[in-house]
């Protein structure tokens, strides 16, 4: 993995970018003194060494699952699926076929949705996941509620005390009060990670095993690309991508923009804006994140970002190489003279599309950096979540926010309250 900001030079000076490297590094050495004092929500830092010995216990609980169940439905909102979500959606084929059926739940309040997906596994041998460090979310509380009621109802409760797992505190709390009373499996929720930092925890790991990708080569990729002994001097591209963020918000920049050619990266985008936003949008600060998806989202909005108001800069998500690959055929009758092409592959002709994009949204004005990957595959994506992770909390360091709490988050959940009673 590398991070490409060689079109950034356009827009930042040499000496602007050693100041912001020097307020980067002295940002990451604030956060292993912190790690190595104990500071508090920090243990996202090891997870990738801390979670090995429970993952033999992660894979045989999924193993389980995947050999009894046609469908699993994860249950769980903002960092408790967004993780395991953006995963299993990028390894995933676009029509996969494979049993169990993935589906999530409990991540909004749609009753359609909800009636929907009841009606979805009608029939079916189905297990639920349920994550909730509290039990108390609402939109996943709720959702739980009915998929274990119809569970017990259709399936029995043997089959539900055996096929309802739940990821939660390991102390305290509703879900886990559930579980203990149900005799329901449970995982821990690590009381020292946020929901948002929690994917290479039981939390992201459980639903992806489940799914039946390889969660050691997930978390080797985090494992090796950042161990917090080494020291700052190993983190030379997330230093350089978070002093680059900063930067473009002193220059003006209000919106990064999120950038895929990859439909398939469109549930890593999620996850990536919930990690900035909620951990960089306070006290009046933070850069607004929102994600693409092009070539698709440029006949739509690609006229703004070359020439509407210069609000924005652009980071890249590019993945040098498809795991398949297939031709423009060639035909006889050439009407809609796309024979000029048939030499190409459709990958190689969207990694021109990437480039050709990028050449023009800089001639336009609009700062971009790339972060590269070789392929989508485990390894690479657990390189990816470590280094936005890493990069995010140096950002909000940088900033003078905590990147580990969310108050503002209360404010409507207070109001809804409120309004129910």
């Amino acid at each position: 993995m590398i991070l490409d900001n060689q079109n950034m030079a356009l827009f930042v000076s040499d000496d602007e970018l050693k100041e912001a490297q020097g307020k980067a590094v002295a940002a990451m050495q604030s956060l292993v003194d912190d790690y190595n004092n104990n500071g508090d929500w920090l243990g996202w830092m090891s997870i990738a060494a801390d979670i090995r010995p429970q993952i033999d216990d992660i894979e045989k609980c999924a193993s389980k699952l995947r050999k009894d169940s046609d469908a699993v439905i994860i249950c769980g909102i903002g960092g408790s699926y967004l993780g395991a979500y953006a995963v299993i959606t990028a390894l995933q084929g676009y029509f996969d076929k494979n049993k169990p059926e993935i589906l999530f739940a409990g991540n909004s309040l749609s009753q359609d949705y909800l009636i929907d997906l009841c009606d979805h596994v009608e029939g079916r041998k189905y297990s639920v996941v349920c994550i909730s460090k509290s039990g108390t979310t609402m939109e996943t509380a709720i959702a739980f509620r009915v998929l274990r009621n119809k569970m017990e109802d259709e399936l029995g409760m043997e089959w539900a005390k055996e096929h309802i797992i739940c990821i939660t505190d390991a102390e305290k709390g509703a879900l886990h009060d559930i579980a203990a009373m149900n005799g329901y499996a449970t995982f821990e929720v690590p009381n020292n990670i946020g929901g948002r930092y929690s994917v290479l925890s039981a939390v992201g790991l459980l639903p992806i095993a489940i799914a039946g990708f390889d969660i050691r080569q997930l978390v080797a990729g985090a494992f090796d690309f950042y161990r917090p002994h080494r020291g700052v001097e190993q983190c030379e591209q997330i230093l350089n991508y978070a002093s680059m963020r900063c930067l473009m918000s002193q220059k003006g920049k209000k919106v990064e923009n999120f950038v895929c050619f990859e439909p398939k990266l469109k549930g890593f985008s999620e996850w990536w804006k919930q990690l900035f936003g909620e951990s960089e949008g306070k006290d009046g600060k933070g850069l607004f994140p929102t994600s693409v998806t092009y070539t698709t989202d440029l006949h739509s909005l690609g006229q703004y970002v070359q020439q509407g108001d210069r609000i924005l800069f652009e980071t890249v998500l590019s993945v040098e190489k498809g795991n398949r690959e297939i031709e423009v055929p060639k035909t006889k009758d050439n009407i809609d003279n796309m024979n000029r092409y048939s030499w190409y592959t459709v990958g190689y002709i969207n990694s021109v599309a990437e480039k050709g994009t990028v050449m023009a949204h800089v001639a336009g004005g609009v700062p971009t950096m790339r972060v590269v990957i070789p392929k989508i595959n485990e390894y690479h994506l657990g390189q990816l979540i470590y280094f936005f992770e890493l990069a995010c909390a140096v950002s909000c360091k940088m900033t003078g926010v905590n990147p580990f709490d969310q108050p503002g988050v209360e404010d409507y959940k207070a109001n809804i309250r409120k309004f129910l009673k």
